[in-house]
């Protein structure tokens, strides 16, 4: 019983399991123009640079949780506006764009899917 009550109480402890992520090919992401007041859907394959407006977006990495987990998406992603260098760089989040959003006067970028 002694035996049981430990392997229970272990199982309860144990950090979360490593969660496993398949890399997908692109990129789907949301970019606002503030001044226009529109709203784009702007697919970026991985490894290659997209030109949106004023915006150069470059996507290194679109990851998605494990089909059989609860779904999320991440992307690490770079983004350089034109004469004035990288606005942006590091991880979005599909189910926190509030995290690391990228803050900008004129644009909004978000992350909706990777596929």
């Amino acid at each position: 019983m002694k035996r049981l009550f430990c392997l229970v109480l272990g199982l309860l402890l144990m950090p979360n399991a490593v969660m496993a992520y398949v890399n997908r090919d692109n990129a789907v992401i949301r970019v606002m123009n503030k001044d226009a007041g529109k709203v784009h859907e702007v697919i970026v394959p991985v490894n290659q640079e997209v030109q949106f407006e004023k915006l150069f977006v470059n996507v290194r990495a679109c990851m998605q949780t494990d089909p059989f987990d609860a779904e999320n998406h991440f992307v690490f992603i770079e983004i350089t506006e034109m004469d004035k260098g990288q606005i942006f760089g590091g991880w979005m989040n599909r189910n926190e764009p509030g995290q690391n959003p990228l803050q900008h006067p004129d644009y909004d970028v978000w992350l909706v899917r990777c596929e």
